[in-house]
């Protein structure tokens, strides 16, 4: 576990380096999609899927 922690936190590092600088090229998405990868193997990924569907719910409930 301390492994897979250790590799999100370096991945997040990087994605947030890339978006700050350079913008995002086809290999820094390649980064990003292994963060993604590595995010979701950890015991924050239910959280962060919660969230993402409460908000999608608040957004679908909105009248226009």
């Amino acid at each position: 576990m301390i492994l897979s922690i250790s590799g999100v936190v370096l991945l997040g590092i990087i994605v947030f380096l890339f978006f700050r600088k350079d913008g995002l090229k086809a290999s820094h998405a390649c980064v990003c999609a292994l963060f993604g990868f590595y995010l979701a193997s950890t015991a924050i990924a239910p959280s962060i899927k919660a969230g993402g569907e409460s908000l999608a719910g608040l957004l679908g409930g909105i009248k226009f």
